[in-house]
């Protein structure tokens, strides 16, 4: 059974996203069997496809997203997958406090895979420009290949 990894925004059209693209090239290139996906905490962009400027940057790093779309955090991710992983603090905070009691994914921020990073978040591009998203690539690249090494070495 594949190592299931929910990468956790706001909107689910920015960070999360570009998480989930930077985390299934770093499986692959592992050879991590994983099941990966992407959600938001609100419900602002429910069936939109990523931010202009997400589509941009993924795809200037060879990874296409236009097929992604925006989905809201539902009570059962919290039984369908192994981690779920928040790309800021107070996404992470609204995933604990809806978390299940019984509820099996362990909870982290993107960052706290990175020596030295621990309780960083990922920069929000949203409000920026361009190379905003240059930078929150770059971030969740580095977070994707620390989360995907943790994945390995735990077999």
């Amino acid at each position: 059974m594949p190592t299931s990894v929910l990468f956790v925004c706001l909107g689910n059209i920015c960070r999360s996203p570009l998480a989930e693209a930077a985390f299934r090239g770093e499986a692959e290139r592992l050879g991590l069997d994983v099941q990966v996906d992407s959600a938001g905490t609100g419900d602002w962009h429910i069936g939109l496809a990523p931010d202009r400027r997400a589509l941009t940057v993924a795809k200037k790093n060879g990874v296409d997203i236009s097929h992604l779309r925006a989905r809201q955090v539902s009570a059962q991710d919290f039984f369908e997958f192994d981690y779920i992983v928040a790309l800021d603090a107070q996404n992470l905070a609204d995933l604990r406090a809806m978390q299940p009691a019984d509820g099996k994914a362990q909870l982290s921020l993107l960052l706290d895979h990175v020596e030295g990073r621990g309780g960083e978040a990922v920069s929000d591009p949203y409000y920026g420009e361009d190379h905003h998203f240059d930078v929150t690539w770059s971030e969740v690249t580095e977070g994707a290949k620390g989360l995907a090494r943790k994945i390995a070495e735990a077999g």
